[in-house]
């Protein structure tokens, strides 16, 4: 399975980036064969618009199945769902945090987007 986790660093260290649109980038942790690869988020950094969706679109190209994450607005909620992406959200700490209580199966699917568009 691959997950995408929105990330402020480019390794398991790193923080969790808040954002999911405008995030710096995204770990993409393949848990079956146990590899990492870093994604380039910054094309979306200062988009005027479209950022959560083309943040999506980038998400779903690499494989993904789901997505951690500290937020995620309406749009790209939207666009993970119809790709099949499940959101997970996370307060904070860093992307092995995340992972292993993914993999412990503390986090539970988001329902909806947590925050408004262009926030």
């Amino acid at each position: 399975m691959k997950i995408a986790i929105s990330c402020q660093g480019n390794d398991l260290n790193g923080d969790i980036d808040p954002r999911f649109g405008r995030a710096k980038g995204f770990l993409v942790c393949d848990t079956d064969a146990d590899t990492q690869e870093y994604i380039d988020n910054t094309q979306n950094l200062n988009a005027a618009q479209g950022a959560g969706i083309q943040s999506a679109q980038n998400v779903a190209a690499t494989g993904a199945t789901a997505v951690i994450t500290g937020h995620v607005g309406p749009k790209a909620f939207t666009a993970l769902d119809k790709g099949s992406i499940k959101v997970y959200l996370v307060g904070g700490g860093t992307v092995a945090e995340a992972l292993s209580s993914f993999k412990d199966g503390k986090l539970e699917a988001a329902a909806d987007a947590d925050k408004p568009g262009h926030w």
